[in-house]
């Protein structure tokens, strides 16, 4: 099978808020979006898609070329190499400046960039891809199959300590036959392979061998349309247009993402006109408020990604089920959601959302009741203290909840939590640290418990969740460790059809709502805010965040 990309134009139903919560208290069960939400085509068959066009508006239109850009992020930028692209505010930066071989795009159809065609084999375990050429560098090097070896060969290498490593399952050895072919043979089949290994940002091989990973975060060279001018982690990270980009010089200069972590004041910037856009949302009210502003676009999509609360399962206090169950109990979801979320979430019944093929509606739920909470603490020996605090054999039943410093957001759901712990003899302390560190702590399980988004699976088409609970996955942030767990995860990987694959994952959730290894909240509506000075946006996208991976489609007018 040979893959190649076509230009095609689609249009899609945009989601009122109103649909969004009609549909996420359906349970995601219409055909509408099972439609929209498939799963990925089997590796021995099917061709790519092409994006759909930015609307009849946008294709009437004459891009015009330069100025700057602005974009808000809520956090640091960390680092700038394919291995810091988990934070979105990173990972739209760090996908303007490299390339992937492929991707699935924000209509979850596959992509080809740096690839110009590719072939599986019938059993799965060979992949060739076809490389375009007369592709360059920022330094000006050619792109060629050397650079997508080193890249893949580096970054799955354990003995490298990738976070992401763990995308490159089942990869054996990755062949070389002439500069611009790419053979990988599969030690075994690897369903997700196009979804992840396929899609990691390719570096430029020579120079980071040279300089190593430490130095590449801060300053990369990809083949992106966009390359590095400036970098402050904290304030603001600068790009510029890519003369010779593959695809075209892009149209805007500039790009400046600056880090402003309170939503009220990145709403400000955008009702100034001193920003573009925020990569990450407002508080959901200040997003609704510029929805009948003719001078805002919203783009609005169904989020994939769990707001939730990463619990370090290897802590005395919290390693035993029956607590993190109760707290379950303890949280009055639907309360959250109406109160602090403007009623634009649903729910969260598993670690895979609604909207998801591999989505299982009859899992084990978690409703309010204090009550059940109560008994199945008592069941688990912890004893209420003199003070109201739980305490068994020397223990007290307390922890810490790093939030991020800034988050006016999830801070407030932080806070109601403190509360409903304490009503069940759970004490909470709340303090802040930067999201860098957060990461880093719970990564390496030094810290207790935070509060933020992050997906459970591998985004809206796959249901992998091995970068997060598998016991060796790079975002283990709960420090979860269940051989059975790791057993489906490796099993489901291997298995190419779609129905065969949900019996898996099926048992997934099953045991990820029975472990309850973090305390899942909601799936929220995801709401980007741009000025309608940015022209050539996309129509209806299916998913957020990588719809900014196309700034160079993008123009600026006034």
């Amino acid at each position: 099978m040979t893959a190649e990309v076509k230009d095609k134009s689609g249009h899609e139903r945009k989601l009122s808020r109103r649909d969004f919560l009609r549909y996420t208290a359906m349970g995601g069960s219409a055909a509408l979006f099972l439609a929209a939400c498939a799963p990925p085509a089997a590796p021995t068959g099917g061709a790519p898609a092409a994006a759909p066009a930015a609307g009849e508006a946008a294709a009437a239109e004459t891009p015009k070329r330069g100025g700057t850009m602005i974009w808000l992020g809520h956090q640091e930028v960390a680092g700038l190499s394919p291995d810091d692209a988990g934070p979105d505010v990173q990972a739209v930066l760090i996908n303007n400046i490299h390339n992937p071989l492929l991707y699935y795009n924000e209509y979850n159809e596959l992509e080809l960039v740096l690839a110009e065609s590719y072939e599986v084999a019938e059993d799965g375990l060979t992949y060739t891809f076809k490389l375009k050429q007369g592709v360059k560098f920022h330094d000006g090097s050619d792109f060629t199959a050397k650079d997508v070896k080193y890249t893949w060969d580096y970054y799955r290498n354990p003995e490298n300590g990738a976070v992401r490593a763990g995308l490159f399952t089942g990869v054996g050895e990755i062949e070389t036959p002439d500069d611009y072919t790419v053979v990988v043979k599969m030690d075994s089949v690897n369903a997700a392979s196009l979804v992840n290994w396929a899609s990691f940002p390719i570096v430029q091989s020579t120079y980071h061998a040279e300089v190593g990973e430490s130095v590449y975060r801060t300053a990369p060279i990809g083949t992106g349309a966009y390359k590095l001018k400036e970098w402050r982690a904290a304030e603001y990270t600068e790009l510029e247009a890519f003369e010779e980009h593959f695809r075209g010089r892009p149209n805007i200069d500039i790009i400046r993402l600056e880090v402003v972590p309170e939503p009220s004041v990145r709403t400000i910037a955008l009702q100034t006109g001193d920003a573009h856009s925020s990569v990450w949302p407002l508080l959901v009210e200040d997003s609704l408020s510029f929805a009948d502003d003719p001078n805002y676009t919203l783009l609005r999509t169904l989020g994939n990604s769990i707001k939730h609360f990463p619990l370090n399962n290897s802590v005395p206090q919290l390693s035993d089920k029956r607590v993190r169950q109760a707290m379950m109990h303890a949280l009055d979801r639907e309360k959250i959601i109406a109160d602090l979320w403007q009623g634009a979430a649903t729910v969260a019944h598993s670690n895979i959302p609604p909207t998801s093929f591999y989505h299982d509606p009859t899992v084990k739920k978690y409703p309010y009741d204090v009550e059940k909470a109560r008994a199945l603490l008592d069941e688990a020996g912890w004893v209420p203290g003199s003070d109201g605090v739980r305490t068994k054999d020397g223990v007290r039943l307390a922890f810490t909840m790093t939030t991020i410093t800034g988050d006016q957001a999830r801070r407030p759901i932080a806070e109601f939590a403190q509360q409903a712990f304490k009503e069940i003899g759970v004490e909470v302390q709340l303090a802040e640290a930067p999201v860098a560190s957060i990461l880093e702590g719970l990564r390496a399980g030094t810290l207790e418990s935070s509060i933020f988004n992050w997906t459970y699976n591998s985004g809206a088409l796959e249901p992998d969740p091995f970068a997060t609970l598998h016991s060796k996955g790079g975002n283990n942030f709960n420090q979860f460790k269940n051989e059975e767990m790791d057993r489906l995860i490796e099993a489901g990987l291997q298995i190419v059809d779609p129905n065969e694959r949900k019996k898996i994952y099926d048992q997934i959730q099953a045991i990820f709502v029975e472990e309850v290894p973090c305390l899942y909240l909601q799936y929220d509506e995801w709401i980007n805010v741009f000025s309608n000075r940015v022209k050539g946006l996309p129509q209806n996208p299916k998913s957020s965040t990588v719809f900014y991976y196309r700034a160079h489609e993008w123009w600026l007018e006034g």
